[in-house]
């Protein structure tokens, strides 16, 4: 039996130009708006990496300055491909020195390697998915290349991506260590692990592989303990190699680890965790593909218990079971968390569709139903993932109301001017001097003069529920109205179809 299923794995007769498709589908909707939102609008958390890696790139060191929200190893990556950028611009005369660049002349760059990081682990699913067979391979590799939240969070210069390439890396070694058991191949799968620990902090639970198939691949037995050794001590080493800094600056890392992980344990959101993040799943899943999952999930189940294939089966499940734990008792929600999922979950909708149309041979139904069947089952996981897909490409290739707000402001309002907005995703011109405060309401008109204050930009984004519902929200609806009665409306961007983004207003801090 296990002989039969690794020919059918082993078998990639016609698959080569399919996969070529899917991966070209893949790098299209990746890179497709790549450069919407800048220089007006980036996204959250975007100027937390940048400005870091041009900063070091400026400084012409490795060290992240005590920002250690991050391990290391994107800001390097980002830190590289700025220096590239910049050799490139210097030799079409864009710049003479690194006094005429700033962080937003490297975000296109940047937002291409996540990209490229996202398209690379299409094709690393499709090698995960050979070890079930060429059609789970393809399936799996599709359903990976339109995954909407991937495709969203890959327009970013964000770690989610690339830690779930590290992630899928770790289970493709892991696999190959498990067929090919030594000491090298096994230290490689944690070499993997390590790196996706280093790119984000919990890439780390990506060990939990190596070590699950070590212990549970027979031919390892004699040597177990030397082997766990060896992988633990790859994993170590590749963290360490790829950020440095959480050695030569231990201070720095732990205070800065110590405040990242107070963040994560504030107050409980309103809603358990677990169920909102299965919210997520099912808003970027749809319910097609959500169904299948829990078949496949149950498959691998019934797998485990009765084989064949208990140890590709494990770690199909073992990592997304403890990460999903793991993300979910944090208090901080965020969809793109999900990312390092979506691998395992695309190989398992993928067994379920393929595997469990073959179960229907029992009945002896005909093949060409049989095949009309995994067909139909394609068809209704991808459509509604590719509709969305596309449908936030095509919404964020549109000029929103942030970038409206931008051009105004750069053509209206005088250079070094004093300006303070409540939407952090509004980034302004080096030449007015802006700050962000969470909320405009927090703090009475007169302060805004007495710190010299000149402009307020309001976003629905912070003031939308309070206006919308005054009942419920009395006190804020209150303080919103009497600053904007106080300050003088100079213009007021509104969303719609054509014009994306939340409603912006521009106000003017009378003396």
């Amino acid at each position: 039996m296990v002989e039969r299923e690794w020919r059918e794995a082993s078998d990639m007769r016609q698959s080569t130009l399919t996969l070529a498709a899917v991966l070209m589908v893949a790098a299209l909707l990746r890179f497709w708006a790549l450069d919407s939102g800048i220089p007006s609008t980036l996204g959250v958390d975007e100027p937390q990496i940048m400005a870091r890696s041009v900063a070091m790139m400026k400084a012409g060191t490795l060290n992240p300055g005590g920002f250690f929200d991050y391990p290391g190893l994107y800001l390097y990556v980002q830190m590289a491909v700025a220096c590239v950028r910049f050799l490139a611009g210097a030799m079409t005369g864009k710049w003479r020195t690194l006094n005429d660049v700033g962080p937003i002349d490297f975000y296109l760059w940047g937002r291409a390697v996540t990209a490229l990081f996202g398209t690379l682990t299409v094709l690393v699913v499709y090698r995960i998915g050979l070890r079930w067979g060429s059609r789970y391979a393809l399936l799996a590799a599709a359903l990976m290349a339109v995954a909407p939240l991937h495709v969203r969070e890959s327009h970013y210069v964000l770690t989610d991506v690339p830690m779930a390439f590290f992630v899928a890396l770790t289970f493709l070694f892991s696999l190959g260590a498990h067929e090919q058991p030594t000491a090298r191949t096994f230290a490689k799968a944690g070499a993997a692990a390590g790196l996706a620990a280093a790119t984000k902090y919990p890439g780390a639970i990506a060990l939990l592989m190596p070590l699950l198939a070590l212990w549970m691949t027979a031919g390892t037995r004699p040597w177990r303990r030397a082997g766990t050794l060896a992988t633990v001590g790859a994993a170590a080493a590749a963290f360490l190699i790829a950020a440095p800094y959480t050695i030569l600056d231990l201070p720095g890392f732990l205070n800065g680890f110590a405040t990242l992980a107070a963040g994560y344990a504030g107050a409980p959101p309103p809603e358990p965790g677990w169920l909102l993040y299965l919210k997520h799943l099912r808003i970027n899943l749809h319910w097609p593909a959500l169904l299948l999952l829990a078949a496949g999930m149950a498959l691998a189940v019934v797998r485990i218990v009765r084989g064949p294939g208990r140890v590709r089966w494990t770690l199909a499940i073992a990592f997304p079971l403890v990460y999903y734990y793991s993300i979910a008792s944090q208090t901080l929600i965020f969809a793109r968390y999900l990312l390092p999922l979506t691998p395992f979950l695309c190989v398992l909708i993928a067994a379920a569709v393929v595997s469990g149309v073959s179960l229907l041979r029992r009945f002896e139904i005909p093949r060409a139903v049989r095949t009309a069947l995994i067909a139909g089952l394609t068809v209704a996981v991808l459509f509604p993932l590719v509709m969305q897909a596309i449908g936030f490409n095509r919404l964020i290739s549109r000029r929103g109301t942030m970038d409206a707000a931008y051009s105004w402001i750069a053509d209206n309002l005088p250079e070094g001017s004093q300006v303070m907005g409540e939407t952090g995703r509004l980034i302004l011109p080096p030449a007015y001097r802006f700050s962000h405060i969470r909320q405009l309401r927090e703090r009475p008109i007169h302060d805004y003069r007495e710190r010299g204050v000149e402009y307020l930009i309001a976003s629905s984004e912070s003031y939308g529920r309070y206006l919308s519902e005054p009942h419920k929200y009395p006190r804020e609806y209150a303080e919103y109205m009497q600053l904007f009665g106080q300050a003088r409306e100079l213009v007021r961007f509104t969303p719609s179809n054509e014009q994306p983004g939340p409603e912006i207003i521009i106000l003017k801090v009378k003396p």
